[in-house]
């Protein structure tokens, strides 16, 4: 089974009971860790696609709370207890996710691939009609447009597509609809380019608490009061 609200998505092997739950968000976990046990789910790990620069991750917390492992890539050179690199597998239970390097919107960006059910896991790489920007965190526009098309569009086009989070409500869509319909990802690499060079966004709002807390995996205390309001504050966490 899968659900998907709000980055976070949890993959079940049904005969197992063991779940990896993607990319959780901290604010978020008793909301987990309440649906796993209201599941009966065992989790096994803890995943983020990248180094998120908009949220608190939510992966030590839910270590702390359930016994679960960490992952990130390797690439991200932020702390976990499992990091990834290209290609390789995660096993849980009768499932297998298959971490492919996206990088772009950041250098540790990966999707993960869940090829038994038709699905694939994409972050901030790939969203609905959009991508994540390219203009801080290593971005390079270059390299994201090489990893989405070569890594994402090479896949089935009716793999489903699960980006990290929507602006709009929306919760997936498919390999198909963006090759043909993602105003960015459409154009040539030269186009592309200057799209995300003109973007004209507003510096991340989280980003100051959000990537110092990250890079460490998160909190390892569960939704605890004074680093809730820490976070509601921009305040970054203590050396």
């Amino acid at each position: 089974k899968q659900w998907y609200q709000r980055r976070v998505a949890i993959t079940a092997g049904g005969v197992t009971r063991l779940a990896a739950i993607i990319d959780p968000v901290y604010e978020k976990v008793s909301r987990d860790v309440k649906m796993i046990s209201e599941l009966n789910l065992q989790l096994k790990y803890a995943l983020n696609t990248h180094c998120h620069a908009d949220h608190v991750t939510g992966t030590a917390a839910l270590r702390t709370a359930t016994g679960c492992q960490t992952i990130i890539s390797k690439a991200s050179a932020a702390k976990a207890d499992l990091f990834l690199n290209d290609n390789e597998k995660v096993k849980i239970g009768n499932l297998e996710l298959e971490a492919r390097s996206t990088p772009g919107h950041t250098d540790g960006c990966m999707t993960f691939v869940l090829h038994s059910h038709g699905m694939c896991f994409t972050g901030d790489a790939l969203m609905i009609r959009a991508c994540g920007r390219t203009d801080f965190q290593q971005g390079d526009a270059q390299r994201l447009y090489h990893s989405v098309h070569s890594r994402v569009f090479s896949l089935p086009e009716e793999f489903s597509v699960y980006p990290a989070h929507d602006y709009q409500g929306r919760t997936q869509s498919s390999v198909r609809e963006e090759k043909l319909y993602n105003p960015r990802l459409t154009k040539s690499e030269e186009e592309f380019a200057t799209i995300m060079e003109n973007l004209g966004l507003r510096y991340p709002a989280k980003i100051d608490v959000s990537v110092p807390w990250n890079m460490r995996c998160g909190p390892t205390v569960v939704e605890d009061k004074e680093i809730l309001a820490d976070i509601a504050a921009n305040k970054p966490p203590a050396n």
